[in-house]
């Protein structure tokens, strides 16, 4: 897997969160499937940051769904650390799109996880891929890898 440099991301936006105890496994760290709701999180805030709120996507009905999720796990993230997910899209394409996330410490920026997902544009109601609207891709700037 060829992963996005380890350097820190700029011009990305930035997704707050602090882990809550709810999100810690037995290990005692936050289990590995919350890493996904919050890559989906930051997404869906990205999103809405540059105007298309899931509200937007149902008027249009049409939207993203996830086809595939990477993620290499470096380090824990413990109850009560403040998180950020820096996200940015790295490629869109006629129906799909990729979606590039780095998962640090805010406190330290020690990078713990990284990831991409590889989304699909899709029909609400035939559940179809379909083309991308101009209008969406306009509004989404690519960071090429």
């Amino acid at each position: 897997m060829r992963w996005p440099s380890d350097r820190p991301m700029t011009n990305d936006f930035d997704y707050l969160h602090t882990v809550v105890d709810s999100e810690i496994d037995e290990q005692g760290h936050a289990n590995n499937v919350v890493y996904v709701a919050w890559m989906q999180a930051a997404a869906i805030a990205h999103s809405a940051a540059l105007g298309w709120t899931p509200h937007r996507y149902l008027q249009l009905g049409m939207g993203w769904v996830a086809r595939r999720h990477t993620i290499e796990y470096l380090r824990p993230a413990v109850a009560g650390d403040e998180i950020l997910v820096q996200t940015h899209v790295a490629d869109m394409k006629k129906v799909t799109s990729t979606r590039v996330d780095r998962i640090v410490r805010r406190a330290d920026r020690e990078l713990l996880a990284r990831a991409e997902t590889h989304w699909a544009f899709a029909n609400y109601i035939t559940g179809k891929p379909t083309r991308i609207p101009a209008e969406i891709t306009q509004a989404f700037p690519v960071k090429h890898r």
